[in-house]
């Protein structure tokens, strides 16, 4: 087989590549590979890269993928957490699994938890009228008061701003050595060692009444597949994954407000409420237009063939996302921000892996997406309907920075 139709000779390691071109490495080298997957090396690992429909419906088949030793430490030690479901396969991972779906899924319990964003974003942002407040931040101390309201966790306002604090350093420092690594350790020591005392505190006092049906409740006594309480510490972890990917959400609020601002028609769509999917049609161009996750990975589970392409087992298998959220063969005209393409009830949705793909019941997408499109939908509303002015700033979006954002935070300054 000849190498010429790879865009990166295998023998290459593209690592310091990646570090230095961010969220546009992977989709350039997809474009000059006309197609074909791409091989390189990261880490040092032999690596493949996938993108399309047919790709996310093999990324997302256990027989092909397993993601238990995909997961670079420095990503396990900042985001995820070691013992985290992100890096379980199988029985322990379906059980594990199962959890988060109890938990995160139920119509109901997604509406509540909108609701409560819905107060506490109002709250915190109409609390400082005349001042020049920073939207990321705003955005995250609301969502982090409103997750732990909903999750049942006695956290005092103080206690929840160093949560909201820690939980994006832990998500802003993942992807990149240096100081933001760094932090993001340091944030991720203090958040799983408060959150294991306080799963022990819950067992030891038999708080049934307070915590019966929460999310603190359900995970300190989840039992995992071998019939085991959760060890404090990995009760924490998951604690923290869906605290984490809650505070998260202000990023996506950010860019919502940057769309906002950029296309200001949208605001009277929304605001006028009339039609109640265009929020969530606004949500999901959202997630599809702004860069979030670049791509996910996992190792190869045996010897696969890809359209031709013998795949070594080990091989480590990337899914390009937010190439396959801005191909032109998939989309109509890709950058251009139209929530109208996703109104009705046959929107291509099966299209959109911004937050990966497959069947969150049986796989390793994230259980937590009808969270972000109705939290997103709700702050995007809202937004709209704030009446604010946006002084001068940096608004450019870095995509050689993951995650990224722009470079101001999205400054704002409320009317009162």
């Amino acid at each position: 087989m000849s190498l010429l139709k790879h865009s990166v000779a295998p023998w290459t390691d593209s690592t310091l590549s990646l570090l230095t071109q961010g969220y546009a490495w992977l989709p350039d080298r997809m474009r000059a590979a006309e197609d074909g997957p791409v091989r390189t090396h990261l880490l040092g690992r032999p690596t493949i890269a996938l993108r399309g429909p047919e790709a996310v419906r093999f990324f997302y088949d256990e027989d092909h993928v397993v993601r238990a030793a995909a997961l670079p430490d420095p990503v396990l030690a900042t985001l995820f957490g070691y013992g985290a479901v992100h890096s379980l396969d199988g029985r322990a991972h379906r059980v594990r699994k199962a959890m988060f779906l109890s938990l995160l899924t139920d119509a109901n319990v997604v509406a509540t938890l909108g609701a409560l964003v819905r107060r506490r974003f109002l709250d915190t942002v109409t609390g400082r009228p005349w001042d020049r407040q920073v939207l990321f931040d705003t955005a995250a101390e609301s969502l982090a008061l409103a997750v732990c309201d909903w999750a049942g966790l006695p956290l005092a306002g103080a206690t929840v701003a160093d949560l909201s604090h820690d939980c994006t350093a832990m998500v802003d420092g993942f992807a990149t050595p240096g100081p933001r690594h760094v932090r993001a350790l340091r944030a991720r020591s203090r958040q799983e060692h408060a959150l294991a005392n306080l799963v022990t505190d819950v067992r030891a006092t038999r708080a049934d009444a307070v915590t019966a049906g929460s999310a603190l409740g359900v995970v300190a006594r989840h039992r995992d597949a071998d019939g085991n309480l959760l060890d404090p510490r990995i009760a924490a972890v998951e604690l923290l994954n869906i605290i984490r990917p809650t505070v998260a959400i202000a990023w996506f609020a950010t860019f919502a407000a940057h769309a906002l601002h950029r296309w200001p028609h949208h605001r009277e769509l929304l605001r006028s409420g009339t039609d109640d999917g265009y929020a969530v049609a606004f949500a999901h161009e959202v997630r599809r237009f702004y860069p979030f996750a670049p791509f996910v990975a996992g190792l190869a589970a045996r010897d696969l063939t890809w359209r031709g392409e013998e795949i070594a087992k080990d091989t480590l298998m990337l899914l390009d996302l937010y190439g396959q959220n801005h191909d032109p063969a998939l989309w109509t005209t890709p950058y251009r921000f139209d929530p109208h393409r996703f109104a009705g009830p046959h929107g291509p949705l099966d299209l959109l892996v911004a937050q990966g793909g497959g069947d969150p019941a049986h796989g390793h997408r994230c259980p937590g997406e009808d969270i972000t499109v109705t939290v997103l939908a709700v702050l995007a509303t809202e937004l709209a309907r704030l009446d604010f002015d946006v002084p001068e700033q940096d608004l450019s979006i870095p995509l050689s920075h993951i995650p990224t954002l722009p470079r101001s935070g999205f400054e704002l300054i409320l009317r009162p």
